[in-house]
């Protein structure tokens, strides 16, 4: 979008806030670069556009005190899209960069070091080692922000490889020191004068955080799903916050997420700091915060037979999760059973060969067990038909082989061919698959039953054939569309068609 000045400038000119993460404004006379929806007022004459923080950052800029564009909601075009520069963007999001080093993020990817760099920069304005920067800054922003970190200790756990490092990287971006972003932030919230905070939890690697998403936003069925298919163990629901444990690159964190009317509220255990950026990643991918519903609703809105839908909860998110591996395990453990047999057969495998944590404020006590410790697991031990016992075992050695792969740099195209050679994966799974955890925006379950259902009340075609045809009309956001029309009825099982439980 960047490259449409006209475009850009009118948005800048109705500080028009869903565009806050499409692109970047920066002012010439300034130096520094903004939001769209900043209140600031430049002259058009002055303004340059970009299409990331850390392109602007590459070309001078510092990141404006007034709006905090290192704040706003992510870019929804690396979600939609699934080529290599959106799988490429996930993965840095994600830390790869950080934990791997530009060789670890190619060889992910299956590209060269060389053509990574190229296609990057070429797209996004900026390579791989300044994106990585760039959210390296705005991850030891939150820590100064929100903690009582020591400072050694927030360089460190930002991903920066030394404290001079860490010093003039947050000098650069926000042209204040970190001690003064952390002095600004207690003044925000009327702590002058009382030092900052020392909560207990904060030595225990406690943060509270905000997380930004775009209006409207509808968590009734996002949340709503979490709680009502959570695996006893790995997830719960207490005093209104949706609860889980996720294994993380050095150990693990617990998580808390509640919502509000203008951000997702956002308590972080975690066990090493270091996991902090790839923490909230995973949190804002699976409530799919960096969704853009104002052009998925209006897609949807185009059909009479939607409109009613749309209108009367719009921005409703697809409920994704922070384990691809995990979210695969469990729809195979949710063929054909009710949504509480699968949660039983899902707390059995957690009891048998998670991993335990430790929870003082709730009731979480494991780690889903992942697909390499799965692999040693006796079939026979399964309450389920042989057919499936057969399905679950060929999953987690393709998982744990490497011979699949669900992560966020995934090729969808291709992990969707490699679930469908697997025995007992028919498009139901496949599908269900790619819509939560590979987060295809697209995928479409044209065999559901509580689909079909929605469907045939609303005066459309019911069969899969006939409300496949139909459902071109809604894409690329059919999966989208899945939700409204889940929302229709009550769906107290999983809704795979007779054919495909063969």
């Amino acid at each position: 979008m960047h490259e449409d000045t006209e475009a850009c400038q009118r948005a800048v000119a109705s500080r028009d806030p869903r565009f806050d993460g499409w692109f970047f404004c920066a002012v010439v006379t300034t130096g520094i670069y903004c939001r769209p929806s900043c209140p600031a007022r430049p002259h058009r004459k002055n303004l340059r556009f970009y299409p990331s923080a850390a392109a602007a950052q590459q070309g001078g800029f510092r990141a404006c005190k007034r709006c905090r564009p290192d704040a706003s909601p992510g870019s929804p075009e690396w979600n939609v899209r699934s080529d290599l520069i959106a799988r490429a963007m996930r993965l840095i999001a994600d830390g790869v960069v950080d934990r791997e080093g530009v060789t670890g993020l190619a060889s992910r990817l299956g590209y060269s070091v060389r053509q990574i760099q190229r296609e990057l920069s070429a797209e996004v304005g900026a390579g791989p080692l300044a994106l990585a920067r760039a959210q390296r800054a705005q991850t030891a922003r939150v820590l100064l922000e929100t903690s009582a970190v020591p400072m050694t200790d927030v360089a460190f756990a930002a991903g920066f490889a030394s404290v001079r490092g860490f010093n003039d990287t947050i000098q650069d971006v926000f042209a204040l020191s970190p001690t003064v972003l952390r002095v600004g932030a207690a003044r925000r919230e009327g702590r002058a004068g009382q030092g900052m905070p020392q909560p207990a939890t904060a030595t225990a690697g406690a943060l509270s955080l905000r997380l930004p998403f775009r209006k409207p936003f509808c968590p009734d069925n996002l949340f709503g799903h979490l709680a009502a298919t959570a695996v006893q163990g790995v997830e719960e629901w207490r005093a209104g916050a949706y609860r889980r444990t996720i294994r993380l690159a050095h150990g693990h964190a617990i998580v808390a997420l509640r919502p509000t009317p203008d951000h997702v509220a956002c308590l972080l255990s975690l066990t090493d700091q270091r996991d902090l950026a790839s923490a909230i990643s995973r949190c804002r991918w699976m409530l799919d915060l960096d969704a853009d519903p104002e052009a998925i609703d209006t897609v949807l809105s185009q059909d009479p037979a939607m409109a009613q839908l749309v209108s009367s909860s719009p921005g409703r998110r697809v409920p994704r999760t922070v384990d691809p591996a995990e979210f695969a395990v469990r729809a195979v453990l949710g063929q054909q059973v009710s949504t509480a047999a699968a949660r039983t057969h899902a707390a059995r495998l957690v009891r048998a060969y998670g991993d335990p944590v430790d929870d003082p404020h709730g009731a979480l006590t494991h780690l889903f067990p992942c697909p390499e410790v799965l692999t040693a697991m006796d079939p026979s031990d399964l309450a389920m038909p042989g057919s499936r016992r057969r399905t679950l075992m060929g999953l987690v050695e393709a998982l744990a082989g490497g011979e699949l792969n669900l992560h966020l740099g995934a090729d969808w195209r291709e992990a969707r061919a490699r679930l469908s050679a697997l025995h007992g994966f028919g498009p139901w799974t496949v599908e269900s698959i790619a819509m939560r955890s590979l987060g295809d925006p697209d995928a479409f379950i044209a065999g559901d039953l509580g689909i079909r259902t929605a469907a045939e009340k609303l005066g459309m075609p019911a069969t899969p054939r006939t409300l496949t045809d139909h459902s071109h009309r809604w894409r690329p956001w059919r999966s989208y569309a899945v939700q409204y029309l889940w929302a229709t009825g009550e769906h107290p099982i999983n809704h795979m068609p007779d054919e495909e439980a063969a």
